[in-house]
């Protein structure tokens, strides 16, 4: 079983920037979409990114512009560049692979099967 583990969060003030690394543990990532997702434990997960094993990218209107997904299959590791934090950014960040074929079904929390334990973003003036 395939166990996730997020890091690089923390308290930022509004116009910040932050990276967050995910790295699987017991797997890889290479053959496999990894996406970003945010939110808090218990609810409705908000997608953020997709990075395809191919490279495809794809991104939550919310987002796109500001954050950017990519991944180094040397290093087993998937990366969230984000850049001009606000305080909706505030949420868990979450990452997690998917084996589902398209960029629509990768939008969907219910097509990941593990999730780690998340890294806190704080986005507060």
């Amino acid at each position: 079983q395939v166990q996730l583990v997020e890091s690089g969060g923390g308290l930022v003030q509004p116009g910040s920037s932050l990276r967050l690394s995910c790295t699987p543990s017991g797997g890889t990532f290479k053959n496999y979409a990894t996406s970003w997702f945010r939110g808090e434990p218990g609810k409705i997960l908000e997608f953020v990114a997709t990075i395809t094993g191919s490279g495809g990218t794809n991104y939550a209107d919310s987002v796109r512009g500001r954050f950017v997904i990519s991944r180094d299959n040397v290093k087993n590791e998937v990366y969230l560049q984000m850049e001009s934090l606000t305080p909706e950014d505030t949420a868990t960040y979450y990452c997690s692979t998917s084996a589902a074929g398209s960029f629509t079904r990768l939008t969907y929390a219910r097509y990941y099967p593990y999730w780690g334990q998340g890294t806190q973003v704080t986005v507060s003036a």
